[in-house]
């Protein structure tokens, strides 16, 4: 879950990756799953395995018309209601398993009363429109809940489920959903959106020198229904890149570590042991870490001496829910794992070292793009998505470099973890990947309409052969391609068991 540099900003972009402390990671505790009300921490690790295999992610056609499938088949338990509008102007749906209620649409346009009377669960997938693992979750999420009487009645309340917040921009990713085992596809066919245009990162935020107000269609869409329910729990779908798994609260809640790594551990999938991806964010348990609040991350960024009003949009859904009390809960969980993903044993290379190779390869992947992007982008005639997104992100590499390489500088001396040099090495090739991917589609763009310039059919060759390149020397670093049911029944369990922790 994604904001600005450096609070896992458009640089980080859902890939786990270590930060530079003088301090090594500490290792999982061997904690005890705690026991949830009325069912038992293996009935929650249970349900982990209940997804049906799937080796594609659905587009958002696809995705829509199941879950108005399942509310055909199931009238008086699910129901579908629009919520608002997104930029490109596609209904935002949103639907609710409301058990034993028959709901009109006058019923569903004011929920407050009901807020008093039953627990109101929100989940939202899409927030971030290159996750789309959430789409998995979520459907699964609401077929079990409609077929389920005993899980409807264990938690007696509403689950309001929205399937994608963001349509417009996971339409731009579908190119690699029928593929994503494949991660050449993977980034020719990304798209992750402007800072600015992220729906999880534009919820209203004023902070010292910091003021955000640019609230998009989607949020809004999204803060409506949010102060319609007053939520006791809330989830947000995301999905990181590649590593082992991870959650964010936005309070402790100890009964819940020991079985956040249980279901994990019972799927074969790594927790994510190194430095959190927010360096300012506390750290609970092994991979559980307080949410991203920008209110710290203005005080980081000023401490390390940078401009935080400049490099932070706005606030989280997490956030804008604090005054309901709701409890918040994310679960990242890798397209890809990797052996050195969470490998705590000492290498030959220092941590400061690998801090270092990081920064330097930062910064040339941003020298790279820049240059590009510096030369084409005059040349440039439609105003694409991708476009928007490299003149934001881009930039940025050269920053978080020379972070980097300054924070090194300070680092008390001692051996790098595995898990540490893994984390450092596959985060520029995540960015490599990513963001020159989406800067060939920009330039790919004008090539496809006849508009290119021989400037950009220059530029596009160039970055083509890099782009090769990199793919090629990303290969042994990516690892090896988790199935989709597995992710999504890691995080369809856990925010089962966080759920009812909040209920």
């Amino acid at each position: 879950m994604s904001s600005r540099y450096p609070a896992r900003s458009p640089l980080e972009n859902g890939t786990h990756m270590a930060t530079a402390t003088s301090q090594p990671p500490t290792p999982p505790t061997a904690a005890a799953p705690s026991t949830a009300a009325g069912n038992s921490a293996e009935e929650w690790i249970r349900r982990a395995a209940t997804v049906p295999a799937t080796d594609t992610y659905p587009g958002v056609d696809e995705l829509l018309a199941s879950f108005r499938a399942l509310a055909a088949r199931h009238p008086g338990l699910l129901s579908e209601r629009r919520i608002g509008t997104s930029r490109l102007g596609e209904p935002l749906p949103c639907f609710t398993v409301a058990p034993g209620t028959e709901r009109t649409e006058d019923d569903a346009s004011d929920e407050d009363d009901a807020t008093d009377s039953v627990p109101q669960f929100v989940v939202v997938g899409g927030v971030h429109p290159n996750e789309p693992v959430g789409a998995v979750t979520a459907l699964h999420l609401a077929t079990t809940l409609c077929e389920d009487a005993a899980l409807r009645a264990h938690f007696g309340g509403a689950w309001h489920i929205v399937p994608c917040i963001d349509p417009d921009g996971a339409r731009l990713n579908e190119g690699w959903f029928a593929a994503p085992a494949d991660h050449r596809r993977y980034g020719r066919h990304f798209y992750r959106p402007a800072g600015d245009e992220q729906v999880e990162w534009t919820f209203p935020f004023a902070y010292r020198d910091a003021y955000f107000d640019r609230v998009l269609p989607e949020t809004l869409a999204l803060m409506r229904l949010l102060d319609a329910t007053e939520p006791r729990f809330l989830t947000t779908l995301h999905n990181c890149e590649a590593g082992g798994v991870y959650y964010y609260v936005n309070r402790p809640a100890p009964e819940l570590y020991g079985l956040l790594e249980a279901v994990p551990t019972a799927a074969g999938i790594p927790l994510a042991t190194g430095e959190p991806e927010a360096q300012h964010t506390p750290r609970y348990a092994p991979s559980v870490y307080g949410v991203i609040d920008m209110r710290d991350a203005y005080d980081y960024l000023e401490g390390l001496g940078a401009d935080p009003a400049a490099e932070i949009s706005g606030a989280s859904s997490a956030a804008y829910t604090e005054p309901y009390g709701t409890f918040y809960f994310a679960a990242e969980v890798p397209h890809w794992s990797h052996p050195d993903a969470d490998d705590n044993t000492p290498v030959r290379e220092s941590y400061a070292e690998v801090v270092r190779q990081r920064a330097d390869g930062l910064r040339a992947t941003g020298e790279l793009l820049g240059r590009v992007l510096e030369t084409a982008g005059p040349e440039l005639t439609i105003p694409t998505p991708f476009f928007r997104a490299v003149k934001d992100f881009v930039p940025s590499l050269t920053k978080l470099a020379a972070l980097e390489s300054s924070r090194a500088d300070t680092l008390e001396e001692r051996p790098a973890t595995a898990a540490e040099r893994y984390a450092c090495r596959h985060s520029v090739h995540s960015f490599r990947l990513r963001f020159g991917g989406m800067l060939l589609r920009a330039l790919g763009a004008e090539l496809t309409a006849g508009t290119a310039t021989p400037v950009v059919r220059r530029c596009h060759q160039e970055l083509e052969r890099a782009h090769a390149l990199w793919e090629d020397e990303a290969e042994p670093v990516i690892g090896t391609p988790i199935p989709i049911a597995t992710l999504a029944g890691i995080q369809y369990a856990t925010l089962l068991a966080a759920a009812d922790h909040a209920a």
